[in-house]
């Protein structure tokens, strides 16, 4: 896989905006970056949230607030296509924040050079693991990395590339490490060696009728 992949984890609410972002930037199954930073709110951080990602008032008192990350996201955008777990949470805050990005390639269409200012269509680990596994009884992420044997090298990852108070689930740069071994992991596969961007794609589907479209796109 040649193209570069941004996988992307947010850590927050629809209260509290974006509190903690993590991007993992992959090439085939190399690592080209690791990034992350805690981000300013103008609003409580409340018990529950705190109990979830562990990210309190106090911690970013002082950061700046994600909406002053918008080149950021954009130029991510532009070179490549977004991957989440569940994308459609990463989707929503960034939409909530920006509507729109800058005319940036369809990486999804059969067809060159195609343009548009949205920040999809993205490849979701979520359901491409569901319907390669349809029989798993959970698809959470430390299930998968736990099921696939990913837990050393993500360990590993982690110690190299997160902050050392940072190095759990529901927290951004952590889980979107675990989202990339997973997807680095199809590369690997032999019965997916041949596997393309378009049909990374198709797998990412968040519904039957657009699975099925984007599969009729690919035998056309």
């Amino acid at each position: 896989m040649d193209q570069i992949i941004h996988i992307i984890d947010f850590e927050g609410s629809a209260k509290t905006g974006v509190l903690e972002w993590g991007i993992v930037s992959i090439q085939g199954n190399t690592l080209l970056e690791a990034k992350t930073r805690l981000c300013g709110t103008e609003s409580t951080i409340d018990a529950v949230e705190r109990q979830q990602h562990g990210i309190t008032s106090e911690l970013v008192v002082e950061c700046p607030n994600f909406e002053q990350d918008f080149d950021l996201f954009a130029k991510l955008r532009k070179s490549g296509p977004l991957c989440a777990h569940n994308a459609s949470v990463e989707d929503r805050f960034l939409k909530n924040t920006w509507s729109y990005t800058r005319q940036s390639p369809d990486f999804a269409s059969p067809k060159k050079n195609q343009l548009r200012a949205s920040w999809g269509p993205w490849l979701d680990t979520l359901p491409i693991y569901r319907r390669l596994y349809p029989d798993l009884d959970s698809y959470q992420l430390n299930t998968l990395i736990r099921l696939f044997g990913l837990e050393d090298k993500l360990t590993q990852l982690a110690r190299l590339h997160c902050p050392k108070e940072r190095i759990r689930y529901h927290c951004a740069l952590y889980d979107a490490l675990a989202s990339a071994l997973l997807l680095q992991r199809l590369f690997s596969l032999e019965e997916l060696n041949d596997l393309s961007l378009y049909q990374l794609f198709t797998l990412s589907a968040s519904s039957a009728s657009v699975f099925n479209q984007r599969r009729q796109q690919e035998l056309f």
